[in-house]
């Protein structure tokens, strides 16, 4: 049974741990699972942009989603990026993962650098629908792809039966016309942390999150103040986190998330080619665009340092 995707507002673009060695470590991806479902997250994604993906091995990442699923174990919705710029690969590879339990969604990337148009991106979204036995969750990010998903094209796959959902990536206006002409049974969520907030007004689902590792107390919180109406309380919390969710892509995603969770204490490993490590200037850097001492990466970084004004 998949969970509905529509109970779920936070939910984490989780990054992918690795031993120093350079495997995927699953003790830290366990811990950090459950420290952010503990916290309020009550979705994932796995296997997306933060997650490296395309630096991991077919093998690598079937295996990943294996052992996701059971650490997750059912408490919250899990969505694996099967997405690729090859449609019969992007089937074959869905059809994979449909098969994996614990896996609810696939995550279907408009495919980057080969630059369809609205037409093919409608003619591979049909395909990879039609043909899977999992649902589908397009996922709109020109930033990364090179080309956007219309409004229009949105609606017209929303009306798919096995397409459940988006993760969008563009502008609110965008989110509000998604939201007006949506099935009722067909989830949005922004893709932009500092938008979590205003979506969520206008109707969207949620945010799916990448600062969310970070800042899910202080998220959750927010969320929560919205739905208990205190807007005045929700708003400043949203003016909080926005700079800090902001910084996190100073410099390219996951290594400012995993240079901060690495002072946290998590052991996340380094980044794969072609992304490396943040160096330490880089680090004094991100500390001051994340409001904390200029050091604070380098040493113990504690969630009180974190949340501090």
């Amino acid at each position: 049974m998949n969970h509905n995707l529509q109970n779920a507002d936070l939910l984490t673009a989780i990054i992918t741990p690795f031993t120093e060695d350079g495997q995927i470590d699953f003790v830290s991806l366990t811990e950090l699972t459950n420290n952010l479902i503990d916290q309020g997250c009550n979705g994932f994604v796995i296997g997306g942009t933060t997650g490296e993906t395309p630096t991991l091995t077919h093998d690598e990442k079937i295996a990943l989603y294996t052992r996701f699923g059971q650490i997750v174990n059912g408490r919250v919705p899990v969505i694996a990026g099967t997405g690729s710029n090859n449609t019969a690969e992007t089937i074959a590879f869905t059809e994979e993962v449909a098969q994996i339990p614990g896996i609810d969604y696939a995550l279907v990337v408009v495919p980057p650098y080969n630059k369809p148009n609205q037409r093919s991106m409608i003619a591979h979204f049909t395909a990879v629908a039609d043909q899977v036995h999992i649902p589908v969750v397009i996922y709109n990010i020109p930033g990364r792809t090179g080309v956007k998903m219309e409004v229009s094209t949105i609606l017209q796959l929303a009306q798919h039966p096995n397409i459940a959902g988006i993760k969008q990536c563009a502008s609110l206006e965008e989110i509000e016309e998604i939201v007006s002409g949506r099935p009722v049974d067909f989830a949005v969520f922004t893709g932009e942390d500092a938008q979590a907030l205003t979506a969520r007004i206008l109707g969207a689902d949620g945010v799916i999150s990448v600062a969310s590792h970070l800042y899910t107390p202080r998220m959750r919180e927010m969320y929560d103040e919205l739905y208990a109406g205190n807007f005045a309380l929700a708003g400043s919390l949203q003016r909080w986190l926005t700079p800090r969710m902001n910084a996190l892509f100073k410099f390219p995603s996951p290594s400012p998330v995993k240079a901060a969770l690495a002072a946290m204490g998590y052991q996340v490993g380094g980044l794969r080619l072609p992304l490396v490590a943040l160096n330490d200037e880089e680090k004094e850097e991100l500390a001051t665009a994340l409001k904390l001492p200029k050091d604070a990466l380098a040493g113990q970084l504690t969630r009180d340092m974190l949340e501090g004004d």
